[in-house]
C-alpha cells in the first residue's frame, strides 16, 4: 500500500484540487485529506488563452507547475505531513488541447521539475500512451469509480460534469463503459463570463431565471458528436461555436438556461449507449451543485439520481483522489485504460515516472 497524493486542475479551471489515497493501484484502503486552492484570475485567462492551441505553452507550463508545487507545499503544511509520508504524487498536468484522432493531447505541466522541487518520485503525462495507441486517451477515471463502486448494486452510472461531462456505466459484472457525454459545465461557464463577469451560474439561480428555448436544443443534438458510437471523447471548446450561435440572441436568462438544456440533453442522450439502463446515477463535479441541471436528471433520468455525497464520496475530491489511484497503478505496471473506456484495442498502462532523485 501506498500514501498518494492526486493532484488535477480541471477544465473548468477552478483551482488545483488535492487528495490522499491510500492503495496499491487495486484496492483503496483509505480516502485522506481533500484540499482544493483557487486560481486567481489571471491565471485563468492565462490558460485560457492556450485553450485550443497546440505550441507555444512554455511559459504556460512552467507557471502551471509552479502552482502545482505552491498547493503541495501548502497542502503538506496544513496536513502537518513530510514529504518522506508520500510515496508518490499523481500529476495530471492541465489540458489545453485534446485532439485523440489525430493522435494529440496536451496536459500541461513538468513531472521531472515537479519531482525534483517537491522531493517525492511524481507520475504524470497519463493520457498519452493511450492517444497514441489508438484511444481516445479520455475518460481515465472509470477504473477508479469501478474501485469506489465496488459494493454497490449494479448496473449503476457514475457522472462526472467537469467542463466536459463523461460518464462510467459499471455493469453488474464488472464491465465498463465510459465516453464523453457532451458539454459540462463550460459552455453555460463561458456564458456568464461573457455577460455577467461571472466565473460561473452559482447553484444555477440565472438559467433557473430563464426560459429554455427547445428549438435550440433540439438544433444542437444534431451534432455529430451524438451519432457516434461509445466510446468517444471531447476537447473543452468542441461545442462553443454552434452553442453559442444558437444561443446568440437570447437574453442572458435565456442563454443560460438553454445552454444547460444542453448539458441535460447531452446526458440523457448518453443512456442510449448503455448494456442496459443503469438503476442508479451517481453525480460527481461541480455540476452537481447546480440546482437547474440536478433537477432535470432526476425528473428524466432512468434511475434514481443520487450526488456523490449521498453515497459516501467527496463530489469534489473524485477527479483528484483518481489521479492518485491511476498513478499508483501506473506505477505498478497495470492498466489504467481499456477498450470499452477509451476505445484502446487492449488494457494499457500508461504514464510517465520521475524519480525525485
Amino acid at each position: 500500500m501506498k500514501l498518494v497524493l492526486g493532484l488535477m486542475s480541471g477544465t473548468s479551471l477552478d483551482g488545483v484540487d488535492l487528495a490522499l489515497v491510500r492503495t496499491d493501484g487495486e484496492r483503496i484502503e483509505a480516502l485522506g485529506a481533500f484540499s482544493s486552492y483557487p486560481y486567481d484570475e489571471g491565471f485563468r485567462e492565462l490558460i485560457r488563452d492556450g485553450f485550443g492551441k497546440k505550441s507555444g505553452h512554455e511559459a504556460r507550463e512552467a507557471e502551471v507547475t509552479n502552482r502545482h508545487i505552491q498547493a503541495i507545499e501548502r497542502f503538506l503544511q496544513t496536513e502537518g505531513l513530510t514529504r518522506s509520508e508520500i510515496d508518490l504524487i499523481g500529476f495530471h498536468g492541465q489540458t489545453v488541447f485534446h485532439e485523440p484522432d489525430n493522435g494529440l493531447t496536451i496536459q500541461l505541466g513538468d513531472g521531472a521539475a515537479l519531482a525534483k522541487a517537491v522531493g517525492i518520485d511524481v507520475v504524470n503525462d497519463l493520457r498519452t500512451a493511450d492517444v497514441l495507441a489508438g484511444g481516445q486517451g479520455a475518460p481515465l477515471v472509470p477504473v477508479f469509480h469501478a474501485a469506489l463502486a465496488k459494493d454497490m448494486a449494479k448496473p449503476l452510472a457514475v457522472l462526472n460534469l467537469g467542463g466536459v461531462g463523461n460518464v462510467t456505466w459499471i455493469g453488474a459484472d464488472g464491465e465498463l463503459l465510459a465516453f464523453d457525454t457532451g458539454p459540462g459545465n463550460a459552455l453555460v461557464d463561458d456564458w456568464v463570463k461573457k455577460h455577467k463577469g461571472q466565473a460561473f451560474d452559482e447553484d444555477g439561480k440565472i438559467a433557473a431565471s430563464g426560459d429554455i428555448h427547445d428549438d435550440c436544443v433540439n438544433t444542437f443534438m444534431t451534432h455529430p458528436y451524438f451519432q457516434q458510437p461509445a466510446p468517444k471523447s471531447l476537447d473543452r471548446d468542441e461545442f462553443k461555436k454552434i452553442a453559442f450561435d444558437l444561443v446568440d440572441d437570447l437574453s442572458v436568462e435565456d442563454g443560460a438556461a438553454t445552454l444547460t438544456a444542453f448539458t441535460v440533453a447531452s446526458v440523457l442522450r448518453a443512456q442510449d449507449a448503455f448494456p442496459e439502463l443503469a438503476e442508479c446515477w451517481v453525480i460527481c463535479g461541480g455540476g452537481r451543485l447546480n440546482k437547474s441541471i440536478l433537477s432535470a436528471c432526476k425528473a428524466y433520468l432512468s434511475g434514481i439520481v443520487l450526488t456523490a455525497e449521498h453515497v459516501g464520496w467527496n463530489g469534489d475530491a473524485v477527479e483528484a483522489q483518481a489521479f492518485a489511484y491511476l498513478a499508483a497503478r501506473s506505477a505498478a505496471g497495470l492498466p489504467i485504460t481499456f477498450p470499452g473506456t477509451t476505445g484502446v484495442r487492449q488494457p494499457l498502462s500508461g504514464g510517465q515516472y520521475h524519480p525525485a532523485k
